[in-house]
């Protein structure tokens, strides 16, 4: 059986993921599967800065607006789910494309990942969980680099995990859960974005004043008031640090210039793990030529099959 090739879009925040997708889907009769761990979530809208039906264009989306910010969408789910949309796509005689920022989850798709299918110990698990987050993901990065780098302070559950697994079988988290091989069934094409680092950080910048136009304040609000502050999924950037000021704890203008802060060192982290972690070809953004460049590769790679 020949492989199922699929272009995928990585890259990191507020680099033009998007456009560049809508405009290859276009060309080459392609359906978009978003790569992003948040945008899955209903209402988390503007803070994860979600597609419109309008920048949509009449593309078909899939894996946008899928679950409520309460009911967790793992990795592993996220790797099921694509690789079943994968084929539905081709099977209809269209192009799977895949475009977002979530290093982990993309790479699931494409290698034989395991998520930590190690046995349990659920008494070393009720002791880690009375620990606070901070002390957590400081043990983890004494004993895992790697996968400290990777998983959110914020995300006490999958630390706590990664933990366990060190526990139980001896080795980091990041070694047990990767198997380097890539799966026989699909033919990527990994395509890169990026961008002179000033220009992505006035980029980004620009896109959280954005938001706040666009009513950010209200969207985390609402959250806060339905009392989810404590619900892993919108414990991201530009909500975590709206709570902050809902708290007292801060003015509005220093939780926008945080929200700033932290979306750039977001992309930092994202750039470093795609470069380190997947083979990509990498295109530069924001010129006259990404698209046709970006193009120019989809059709060199499709023509080869």
């Amino acid at each position: 059986m020949s492989k199922i090739p699929v272009i995928v879009i990585v890259g990191p925040t507020a680099v033009g993921k998007t456009s560049l997708s809508i405009t290859l889907a276009k060309n080459f009769d392609g359906e978009i599967i978003s790569g992003d761990s948040m945008q899955v979530y209903r209402g988390l809208d503007i803070g994860t800065a979600k597609i419109t039906p309008e920048e949509m264009d009449g593309i078909k989306h899939y894996l946008i607006d899928v679950t409520d910010p309460a009911i967790p969408f793992t990795a592993a789910k996220f790797q099921a789910e694509t690789r079943t949309l994968i084929e539905s796509i081709h099977n209809r005689g269209k192009l799977p494309i895949i475009v977002g920022g979530t290093g982990l989850y993309i790479q699931s798709v494409f290698y034989d990942y395991g998520f930590g299918n190690a046995s349990e110990d659920k008494t070393y698990r009720r002791e880690l969980d009375q620990l606070d987050k901070t002390t957590l993901w400081q043990m983890l990065e004494q004993l895992d680099p790697k996968s400290a780098e990777l998983i959110h302070e914020n995300n006490k559950r999958r630390v706590i995990r990664a933990l366990e697994v060190i526990h139980l079988t001896g080795k980091p988290f990041s070694e047990y859960q990767v198997h380097h091989a890539l799966n026989e069934t699909y033919q990527p094409l990994f395509l890169g974005l990026d961008l002179d680092r000033e220009l992505l950080y006035d980029r980004i910048n620009r896109r959280v004043e954005l938001m706040f136009d666009q009513g950010l304040v209200s969207e985390a609000l609402k959250l806060y008031d339905e009392h989810l502050v404590d619900v892993p999924a919108i414990r991201g950037i530009g909500y975590k640090e709206l709570f902050t000021y809902f708290d007292g704890n801060s003015s509005l203008e220093e939780a926008k210039e945080l929200i700033q802060k932290n979306s750039r060192h977001f992309a930092k982290r994202q750039l470093t793990w795609f470069r380190n972690r997947m083979d990509i070809d990498w295109i530069q953004a924001g010129a006259s030529t990404t698209d046709t460049e970006a193009m120019e590769k989809v059709n060199a790679f499709l023509s080869s099959k």
